[in-house]
């Protein structure tokens, strides 16, 4: 375990008594939290304080993902590292993961917390072991950087990537070699299975979310509406719709349930921005759907209620663009990890 990566901010946040309760419990806070003191904000998490700095990478961070079980959170991104960090207490830094040679371009915990799977600018897919902080399989195949990877949720310990070799992989965890490929026109930017993993749903800079059918290797169909790359992908909860993230400066939500009419996208979003340094901005769902976020370049996080397609929050700190979100499994908490090489966990509403 290493902690000497850590750098705790200078104004460093003190105990909570009882963080469910007022913020009177608070014998001593930053500036941040006394204006939030004063205004009598009732905390709505376990977090030791409503706003926690993490600090350590040397780089830019692109991806972030709460544990399933949501005691840990893992970051990653230019500096090649993958952190693991507690996300309760002083949110210490727990675990450092090294291996690959190039930056880390996305990372994701396994269904069952177990592992992790990242893939990278060296065109390697990677399985972690969590507990012993270790690589288990360094799964070689594509030619050119491996931009997205995503695991199945049930089933087959399956993992899929998308590449600028404009192929589509899909692995077995626990084996070396390629399971299936898919040829695309296109460089591919962002890759997610179905909730049942038979299908597999890919974008790239030819605009287009393809939904590809495993067992019979072709497309099934294509999802029209984008006019720029799709930088993300995101599965439901409830496995029946997919959101994406676009340089077009839109979040689209698609439904890929079997059988449904021919106009598959159910609702677009707008606030967020993508700009010149053409980053793959994710995007996720809250655990109950009712809510999504998405990385935007103009260094905010913003939240959008998927019902009203209203703005819910647009949430400042950050000095450079949000790349990557994600919603605690179980409380009301975001991460957000940045180019300013920094993560930022907040308390939202409950």
């Amino acid at each position: 375990m290493n902690t000497s990566a850590v750098k705790r901010p200078s104004d460093a946040l003190v105990p909570v008594v009882n963080p469910k309760k007022s913020r009177t419990d608070i014998v001593a806070y930053t500036a941040k939290d006394k204006q939030l003191l004063e205004q009598n904000v009732e905390r709505t998490s376990g977090l030791l304080g409503p706003i926690m700095l993490l600090e350590g990478h040397g780089g830019e961070i692109f991806s972030t993902e709460f544990h399933p079980e949501g005691e840990h959170l893992l970051s990653t991104g230019f500096d090649r590292q993958i952190f693991l960090w507690k996300v309760y207490d002083e949110c210490e830094n727990v675990g450092v993961l090294s291996g690959h040679s190039g930056a880390v371009m996305e990372a994701h915990f396994s269904p069952d917390g177990s592992n992790i799977y990242t893939c990278a600018t060296d065109k390697v897919v990677g399985v972690w072991d969590v507990p012993t902080c270790t690589r288990i399989r360094k799964l070689k195949g594509h030619t050119h950087f491996v931009n997205s990877c995503s695991g199945a949720r049930r089933g087959p310990t399956l993992i899929v990537s998308g590449s600028d070799d404009a192929s589509i992989k899909i692995w077995d965890a626990r084996k070396r070699h390629v399971v299936s490929t898919f040829d695309n026109t296109y460089q591919v930017t962002a890759v997610c299975f179905n909730d049942t993993a038979e299908q597999v749903v890919s974008g790239g800079i030819d605009n287009e979310i393809k939904v590809w059918d495993i067992r019979k290797k072709e497309i099934l169909y294509r999802l029209r509406g984008h006019t720029d790359t799709v930088t993300g992908l995101s599965l439901s909860p409830d496995g029946s719709y997919v959101l994406s993230n676009s340089m077009d400066n839109t979040l689209r939500i698609w439904d890929i349930r079997p059988y449904v009419p021919a106009e598959r996208c159910v609702k677009v979003f707008t606030g967020h921005q993508h700009n010149f340094e053409k980053n793959l901005l994710r995007c996720a769902w809250s655990p109950d759907g009712l809510k999504i976020s998405a990385g935007s370049a103009d260094r905010f996080v913003y939240i959008w209620d998927t019902t009203s397609r209203r703005i819910l929050y647009k949430l400042p700190g950050h000095n450079g663009s949000v790349n990557d979100i994600d919603f605690h499994p179980t409380e009301p908490i975001i991460v957000s990890g940045s180019s300013d090489k920094t993560l930022y966990l907040g308390e939202i509403e409950a």
